[in-house]
């Protein structure tokens, strides 16, 4: 999964991004409302954290022009105030939920999950596959019970497919949501990172359709392969 935040604090976008990247996901950070803006408009992000108080554009404008220009990644909103009315004027504006500051980090890890979930249509924590089972809450990964030693990409790979359990994949949306921007976005990797997903994991649950991409799917539930998703 591939996050944005926008936070002009630098010490705190910071240690929100070391955060979130120990979580296993990349994450992409902008530093005014101006950049975040762009970023959020032009990078296909999984979620967003968007602080209010940035400075060229206050994030409250900059949200309101993602929802008019179509974009729908789950967004939280991150402040220091704490009235009822900024809180309203967040939510009015697109927001999918809203964390006034001090916080504790875990709390911001716990309600990404859970927008994460709920914009992939998951009401669980743990996401399950034929005999696979990953633990977004841990970070944990069981084939069968027993756990699996994964690389932080194998692991966000899986956790992307996971996601979209049932939905052909392609190679180019693997890329744009796994990866920051800094990272050598090769589709050869993706072939490599699949392959050692495959033999780590030991079942067959990531199948391969030809010119389109990758399909999760449980072999013991035999089901035509859905149509991938239009693109952008």
């Amino acid at each position: 999964m591939r996050l944005l935040v926008v936070e002009d604090d630098r010490d705190l976008n910071r240690q929100l991004a070391t955060a979130l990247e120990q979580a296993g996901y990349a994450v992409d950070r902008a530093y005014d409302g101006e950049e975040g803006h762009f970023l959020g408009d032009t990078e296909p992000y999984d979620a967003v954290i968007l602080d209010i108080g940035l400075p060229l554009r206050d994030g409250v404008s900059v949200l309101e022009e993602w929802r008019k220009a179509g974009r729908r990644m789950p967004v939280l909103i991150l402040t220091a105030r704490d009235r009822w009315s900024d809180k309203v004027k967040g939510f009015d504006a697109g927001a999918d939920d809203y964390v006034a500051k001090p916080f504790h980090m875990e709390e911001i890890l716990a309600r990404l999950r859970a927008l994460l979930r709920r914009a992939a249509g998951h009401a669980s924590a743990d996401l399950v596959c034929g005999p696979v089972r990953l633990d977004t809450r841990a970070g944990r990964v069981m084939v069968d019970g027993a756990p699996i030693k994964l690389t932080s990409h194998e692991y966000r790979l899986l956790a992307y497919l996971m996601h979209h359990v049932g939905r052909i994949v392609s190679r180019a949306e693997i890329v744009e949501h796994l990866y920051d921007q800094d990272f050598d976005r090769d589709s050869n990797t993706v072939e490599v990172f699949v392959g050692r997903l495959r033999k780590k994991l030991g079942v067959e649950i990531i199948q391969t359709v030809r010119g389109l991409g990758y399909l999760l799917a449980d072999p013991a539930k035999e089901t035509p392969p859905p149509a991938p998703r239009a693109g952008r």
